[in-house]
């Protein structure tokens, strides 16, 4: 897992390709949405293969943490996180977001590759 903050992060206006830059290998936004968590909610929760509780990917996610409190769980590891936050998910690395349950969590996710998103086409 990488951890950064926005006012961490020296963007370049010149720069071309995404905001996130070398933090997310792709020369594109390929994928992603905006989550809205319920109070307490843990994504992904026995997503795996036969119901178990294991959700993976081949290459690095990131989330921008846009609202609220909780916890990037990492093979098990939990590791705080607040607005503002910029957690990227290593390939392989079983991930689970969890929502505080007084101040529930809106993030931003994407993963990026070689290809444009198939609407950008």
């Amino acid at each position: 897992m990488i951890r950064t903050r926005i006012e961490e992060m020296r963007l370049n206006p010149e720069q071309k390709g995404h905001v996130f830059g070398e933090l997310l290998p792709g020369a594109y936004l390929s994928s992603g949405g905006l989550a809205f968590a319920g109070r307490s909610e843990r994504s992904h929760t026995n997503d795996g293969p036969d119901g178990r509780d294991f959700h993976v990917h081949d290459d690095r996610e990131a989330f921008l943490i846009l609202q609220g409190i909780g916890t990037m769980e990492i093979n098990g590891e939990h590791h705080p996180v607040r607005a503002g936050d910029i957690v990227i998910v290593e390939p392989g690395e079983n991930h689970h977001l969890c929502s505080d349950a007084e101040n529930p969590i809106v993030t931003l996710w994407c993963h990026a590759g070689p290809h444009r998103h198939h609407k950008q086409s």
